[in-house]
């Protein structure tokens, strides 16, 4: 009894074995090397000091540097206030294209946000960041209170 448990068990390892190198075999062949490649020119955008509700679109541009079509899909934004926009076509083989994203400025205060691209690419997962500080707007001095010619100013 104890050599047929033995054996069931010298069985059942080697079948693991044998499974596991098959499968890192088909990951091996199942790398593409015609595969798409997306490449940015910059993966960080630097705002610097930007003004309270001013203008918070910056551009991404790519490239795809494979030999197939790039395919992006739906990019996540590390919060709501930051919105990106992708185009939702193939990118051919040597096509430039961009990714615009929009941070909204109504909060003052530093920021740091990523978005995350995730494509067909040989490398899927690319992470784009933002960076600035918005400030607050200069309060406006309402202009002073202008009286009528020869009209007395009554202060009390």
């Amino acid at each position: 009894m104890k050599k047929i448990s033995a054996f069931i068990m010298m069985a059942l390892f080697s079948v693991t074995a044998v499974l596991g190198q098959a499968q890192e075999s088909i990951a091996k062949a199942g790398e593409n090397p015609n595969a798409p490649v997306i490449s940015f020119q910059e993966t960080t955008h630097d705002y610097g000091t930007i003004e309270q509700n001013g203008d918070g679109t910056c551009y991404f541009k790519f490239t795809n540097d494979g030999k197939e079509p790039l395919i992006l899909q739906k990019p996540r934004s590390s919060c709501g206030c930051t919105v990106p926009t992708w185009p939702k076509t193939p990118i051919l083989p040597g096509e430039e294209n961009e990714i615009k994203v929009t941070y909204n400025t109504r909060r003052v205060g530093a920021f740091n946000k990523t978005v995350t691209i995730m494509s067909n690419a040989k490398n899927s997962t690319v992470v784009l960041r933002i960076t600035g500080k918005v400030v607050a707007k200069p309060v406006e001095q309402l202009p002073e209170k202008e009286t009528s010619e020869g009209a007395p100013v009554n202060k009390k």
